[in-house]
């Protein structure tokens, strides 16, 4: 089983729960089972956008996407969400977060 984790900012800022909150019920359930099928190992739609970061596209409303890093085998840092209509700016965004995490995490070593 894969865990997921949300990345958050110094000042503890969730950028994924911040973008999912915003979601209407039908999409934030669309949201949420793409998830569930990531953390039970199903990566069918998703590819790398990246400098490490990977993007789960979603086929619903808008094209919503959520972006992710894997650490390790059984890891994945949520980065945030979006849709097809801000996909560059989004992965450029999620892009800077893993940078970010993973920074911190080889200060923590």
């Amino acid at each position: 089983m894969i865990r997921t984790r949300e990345y958050r900012t110094d000042d503890g800022v969730s950028p994924f729960a911040r973008w999912f909150a915003t979601l209407n019920s039908q999409a934030a359930l669309k949201g949420r089972t793409a998830i569930a099928r990531m953390e039970a190992g199903n990566f069918s739609n998703a590819k790398g956008v990246g400098a490490g970061v990977n993007e789960c596209r979603i086929d619903f409303g808008p094209g919503y996407r959520v972006y992710f890093g894997r650490y390790g085998r059984h890891l994945v840092i949520l980065l945030g969400g979006g849709t097809r209509k801000r996909q560059q700016k989004d992965i450029e965004t999620a892009q800077g977060y893993w940078a970010d995490f993973r920074a911190r995490k080889r200060r923590e070593m």
